[in-house]
């Protein structure tokens, strides 16, 4: 039913303040793989993490709170939508080389 695919978001946000060198990457995995979405996490060189978030819409919202949050070590700044949709990855959620 077409339903079911208009109810799947894809969002690429850009995570700033102290996330790097605190496990933000390896928590967004984690909480991502338990929520059943799939993407991928990286570093950016300019100090942000960067998410790709893909999967039920009310599961992508609730990952997008979570981020702001973080891990307890982090100091999330601010959260930024930097693409709606885009493609989603087939299955999976993994952690990318720093770019």
């Amino acid at each position: 039913m077409a339903e079911t695919a208009d109810k799947r978001r894809c969002v690429r946000v850009s995570v700033e303040g102290t996330v790097q060198g605190v496990g933000y990457r390896y928590w967004t995995e984690r909480t991502a793989t338990g929520l059943d979405l799939t993407g991928w996490v990286r570093n950016r060189r300019d100090g942000s993490v960067e998410v790709l978030l893909c999967g039920d819409v009310d599961d992508v919202a609730e990952m997008l709170q979570r981020c702001r949050d973080g891990p307890p070590s982090a100091r999330v700044t601010a959260v930024r939508i930097l693409e709606e949709g885009g493609e989603d990855p087939a299955d999976g959620f993994e952690v990318l080389p720093t770019l």
